[in-house]
């Protein structure tokens, strides 16, 4: 009892230290919620082919359009060809080694796992680039890259005196010798994967006789629906179809359906944005609209229609990471042609859009004192449109506030302009007076083992013992182990006056014969152990700032303590956050890699 006496006095000399803070404690700038984030050229400009200029995208996984429990590998295909005047220029060169890197660290922020690369042969600016990609590709572990040999390589790239086959040959041997042997060169089954676009629709191969003169047999992965049924296929990719009058549905569905005749073999999905090539060189004005982002979001439901974590669909082929020349491209994001605008009446916060909300993932509200520093006041689930100001805990005084529409993976976000605020609330009444609510966040179970290849499912609850919570806690995870993936379904939880739980899979990326990484885990578990008792705060505006300062000086003590008295394991903390303005949540969780 003297000891939990003790410890509440010296919360309560925090709490009188820190309320003198301002309310305001920025985490983001406005600036930063504008910028191009992307690796598209910052002076890209929106194209009449529909690629959408240099914009601020959102950067939620492209996971999560799949379905529940989806273990599918995404890759992008990407094209390397820009730079030289005889391809659009777009901002940038492709053998450029800091655009590479902006590249494919841009596909990890959006959870794209690997590249697919549209490869014209040896000894060009296309190889060099594919140089380029492999060498950043090895510096991230479980990123990975795979040739596609186009037929253009052929026909413009050709061996002396060779015909259409012995070139083929010849470049599969140099792709053998020269990238096969990468750490990063994508496999299946241990096997490197090679795959080829629309050869087969140009010349005659002996496929048989090519594999026989590699050294290492690839895995070959042809392409349509026709390519299940290859000689030496060991699967087929799907592409778009911009011909099709249902936006390539009817053309998924076969490919998809003949995909499940052949169990044995990997099917390779796709998701595409839409099309166009009216300013492509060789173009033919061939147009699939991308209806504001919904042609994007309709491959991924067709997808879910067919498959569920009981029937994993392998791999799935974004088209393209940036053909900018047939606006195929998802590097500048995708427009989805909405806007936001707010206002404000007493210390009510109301915003509404134009356009069409389903490509809407959530709104974030801001405030600041400045209107350039900003604050999260928590996420808003889309079907809600106003915040109690004063339940979000805000005291008196004069802000500016912000409405952020967040869009679906990929899809471009939209701000508002600042709305000027002048709050009359009592400072930290919260939505229910006194001290406001209290509340609890915890993970069911605590530790799990987790092997290359496999994903384990956690509860994440949040519960309200008293008062009420009626703002959306945002989820996320934090110090996942390398090649691990974390998702939440659903991805915000709102108490109200009770207990919620959301499904927390984390999934081990890394091939069943990758060996795992050992590390001194134990020391930092016990360090963090303590973070999950920030998981009980009270959620008044100046106690919980308090208490979690009181717990932060507490960590540092025990974790001093632990890395003097303990010793390392294989074991891996993975913090587990909630988020909702000035609210944070936390539990650890311990992950053993075996």
């Amino acid at each position: 009892m003297r000891r939990a006496k003790s410890a509440a006095i010296f919360v309560l000399a925090v709490s009188v230290l820190c309320s003198a803070g301002n309310f305001v404690q920025p985490n983001t700038t406005l600036k930063a919620q504008l910028v191009n984030n992307t690796s598209a050229a910052n002076n890209f400009p929106t194209q009449s082919n529909g690629n959408l200029g240099a914009a601020n995208i959102s950067k939620i996984n492209i996971r999560s359009l799949l379905y529940a429990g989806a273990s599918t590998k995404i890759l992008a295909h990407m094209m390397l060809w820009f730079g030289p005047s005889n391809h659009m220029n777009i901002g940038y060169s492709s053998t450029d080694a800091n655009q590479v890197k902006r590249q494919i660290e841009d596909m990890i922020s959006r959870g794209i796992d690997g590249v697919v690369i549209d490869w014209y042969g040896p000894n060009n600016s296309i190889d060099q680039a594919t140089k380029l990609v492999m060498a950043e590709a090895e510096r991230h572990q479980g990123f990975t890259f795979a040739i596609m040999v186009d037929t253009g390589a052929i026909g413009w790239n050709p061996c002396q005196s060779c015909t259409p086959q012995q070139t083929l040959i010849e470049q599969l041997q140099y792709v053998e010798q020269t990238y096969m042997p990468s750490p990063a060169y994508m496999r299946i089954n241990g096997v490197p994967v090679v795959t080829n676009f629309g050869i087969d629709y140009s010349y005659s191969m002996d496929w048989s006789a090519v594999n026989a003169a590699l050294s290492t047999h690839p895995t070959f992965l042809f392409q349509e629906a026709s390519g299940f049924s290859h000689v030496l296929s060991s699967g087929s990719y799907s592409w778009v179809a911009p011909n099709t009058s249902d936006y390539g549905m009817s053309y998924l569905t076969g490919f998809y359906d003949t995909g499940f005749s052949f169990p044995a073999e990997e099917t390779v999905g796709a998701g595409y944005k839409g099309f166009n090539d009216s300013l492509a060189a060789w173009g033919s004005n061939r147009i699939m609209n991308q209806q504001c982002g919904q042609t994007w979001l309709q491959t991924f439901s067709k997808i879910n229609s067919l498959y569920n974590s009981g029937q994993q669909l392998p791999y799935v082929q974004l088209v393209t990471w940036n053909d900018y020349e047939e606006g195929t491209e998802i590097e500048s994001g995708i427009d989805d042609c909405v806007s936001i605008s707010a206002s404000v009446s007493g210390n009510g916060l109301q915003w509404q859009i134009t356009g069409d909300e389903s490509t809407i993932d959530h709104y974030t509200v801001y405030i600041s004192d400045d209107g350039q520093n900003l604050m999260s006041l928590g996420e808003e689930a889309t079907g809600l449109n106003s915040l109690n100001l004063c339940g979000a805990d805000v005291p008196a005084g004069n802000y500016q506030l912000f409405v952020q529409a967040v869009g679906k993976p990929s899809l471009a976000n939209r701000i508002t302009g600042p709305i000027a605020y002048q709050s009359t609330c009592s400072s930290g009444t919260g939505s229910g007076g006194g001290t406001g609510p209290t509340l609890s966040f915890d993970a069911t179970p605590k530790q799990q083992s987790i092997g290359p290849g496999k994903s384990q499912a956690f509860q994440i609850t949040a519960a309200v013992s008293s008062g009420s919570f009626s703002k959306a806690i945002l989820l996320s995870c934090a110090n996942l182990p390398q090649n691990f993936n974390c998702s939440f379904a659903p991805p915000s939880l709102t108490p109200n006056g009770g207990s919620v739980s959301s499904t927390l899979t984390l999934s081990n990326l890394s091939s069943p014969s990758a060996s795992a990484r050992g590390g001194s885990s134990f020391v930092y578990a016990l360090g963090l152990f303590p973070f999950g008792l920030s998981g009980l705060v009270f959620v008044g505006h100046r106690r919980s700032r308090a208490f979690r300062h009181g717990i932060g000086i507490l960590c540092l003590i025990i974790f001093a303590l632990g890395l003097v008295s303990c010793g390392g394991s294989h074991v891996y903390p993975v913090t587990v956050s909630g988020s909702s303005g000035n609210v944070q949540l936390s539990t650890v969780i311990t992950v053993s890699v075996p």
